[in-house]
């Protein structure tokens, strides 16, 4: 690429062009700004994208105050100051705060005070380093595609006639339904069933497999313990036959059984794909699924980059916007000429995404695991030892609700005598997620973990107890 020393010079409008504001493209923009490029990013929504306004924030808002509620009347003294039901208008009014009732201002703003330049409107390639939106093509000498993921809908007769909400539809509610069925068995599925039935729907999640089916085996068990106590039905390895929904407006999903279940509303939560339609690849000579190198470079081009989702490699914001951090400096620095390294854990890559992707579910209990799972690693041909042990038996969980109970797991690389994956379930088990991270990126030693001293009484103790159940 060409490295311009000053605006005159410039062969391309910008630098880099990034199509996509959510929290990944801002952060391309914002980082490769930071090491002197020019940039730019196009959005045909609202700047700050699917996490800020539908998924992460308002989620996680409608989960928080029963969760708060629920945590105090595991408490004695606690539970006793609880006289009342949960305030449904006051949960929701909190959620749009955390949205900016879906106006994008302050996310201008902060666009505005990095000195990246917004473009409204919806951006597609039309060829190498040039992207149209609307009748005006831009130019730059680095396009990012950080476009997200849409929802993948099962094809299942009348589904898409029943007008299904989606996620975005959930997390914007204006009103709870008194019915809810929910069709998935994965995080959003299970967030949203807990959230809703804390919030006074009568919740049914049918599932197509075991839930949580990429975790560990216990986290799906002991979530299913907790969601049939809360009063929600499952039904797992389950599809619906058909689903209609009637002039009065009610929706029903038949079963294969002939079992029939009728709702106010049916939510469609069975995963997501990487979002490449219609943003120009063919232009580029580049199918729906594109490959790319740790620094996010499409394989077989010097100039287009793909972060986040679109590039199916971790569909999480976190793990994008880490991938973004690296891509951002990476384009700068050939922009500018300066030397890129592919070499694991540098500014440039994103290494972590093959070893170390650390999720919670934001249920109750939580579920928080990072790396691989027993079975992920045994088909890796890993030569592993597992660990587990009873969260509940740890001093500081008891402490931190009567009838604390919970499980953490550790999978163990026996050759290099390090932690390759780690799962906790449990109550506020989340802020344990950091600490097994870095164990597993700064592949620290069993031996060396034994020096790492939880405070006491915390439910860190878990380290202690699994490290001494492991043994030395």
């Amino acid at each position: 690429m060409t490295s311009p020393t000053s605006t005159n010079k410039r062969p391309y409008d910008y630098d880099v062009i990034v199509i996509g504001s959510g929290p990944v493209g801002e952060n391309v923009a914002d980082y490769a700004t930071k090491q002197g490029a020019k940039a730019a990013v196009i959005e045909s929504e609202l700047v700050g994208g699917e996490c800020s306004y539908w998924a992460c924030m308002p989620s996680k808002a409608l989960l928080r105050s029963a969760d708060a509620i629920r945590a105090a009347r595991r408490l004695p003294g606690a539970r006793e100051a609880i006289t009342g039901d949960i305030d449904v208008s006051a949960v929701l009014r909190r959620r749009s705060s955390f949205t900016s009732e879906w106006k994008d201002d302050g996310q201008v703003s902060w666009l505005e005070s990095a000195g990246i330049e917004l473009i409204r409107g919806y951006g597609r390639l039309t060829g190498p380093h040039r992207v149209m939106v609307g009748e005006r093509t831009y130019t730059a000498g680095a396009v990012a595609l950080a476009t997200g993921s849409v929802p993948v809908v099962p094809d299942i007769p009348g589904l898409a006639q029943s007008a299904p909400w989606g996620t975005r539809e959930a997390t914007a509610a204006e009103h709870i339904p008194p019915r809810l069925i929910v069709l998935g068995g994965g995080p959003a599925a299970l967030e949203l069933a807990f959230a809703f039935s804390s919030l006074g729907s009568q919740v049914t999640v049918l599932a197509h497999s075991a839930l949580l089916r990429h975790e560990e085996p216990f986290a799906g068990e002991y979530l299913r313990k907790a969601m049939e106590d809360d009063g929600i039905g499952i039904r797992c390895d389950t599809t619906p036959a058909r689903v209609e929904r009637n002039e009065s407006g009610l929706v029903t999903a038949t079963l294969d059984d002939g079992e029939r279940i009728t709702a106010e509303e049916i939510l469609v939560s069975t995963g997501r794909r990487p979002n490449t339609d219609d943003i120009g690849l063919d232009s580029v000579h580049l199918g729906a699924k594109l490959a790319v190198d740790d620094t996010m470079l499409v394989r077989g081009t010097d100039w287009l980059y793909a972060v986040g989702d679109v590039n199916g490699r971790a569909l999480l914001t976190h793990q994008g916007k880490y991938q973004a951090r690296a891509a951002g400096e990476a384009i700068a620095a050939r922009i500018q000429g300066r030397p890129v390294s592919n070499e694991p854990w540098g500014r440039h890559v994103a290494t972590a995404d093959h070893v170390a992707v650390p999720h919670v579910v934001f249920t109750d209990p939580q579920v928080a695991s990072v790396g691989l799972t027993e079975d992920q690693a045994h088909s890796k041909g890993l030569r592993i030892r597992a660990v587990d042990y009873d969260l509940g038996a740890v001093a500081g969980s008891s402490l931190h609700a009567d009838g604390y109970t919970g499980r953490a797991k550790i999978v163990v690389d026996e050759e290099r005598h390090v932690i390759v994956g780690a799962t906790f379930v449990g109550q506020d088990v989340a802020e344990l997620l950091q600490s097994a991270t870095i164990a597993i990126v700064g592949e620290v030693t069993i031996d060396r973990l034994w020096h790492a001293v939880p405070s006491y009484p915390t439910i860190s103790e878990i380290w202690l107890r699994l490290l001494e159940a492991y043994g030395r």
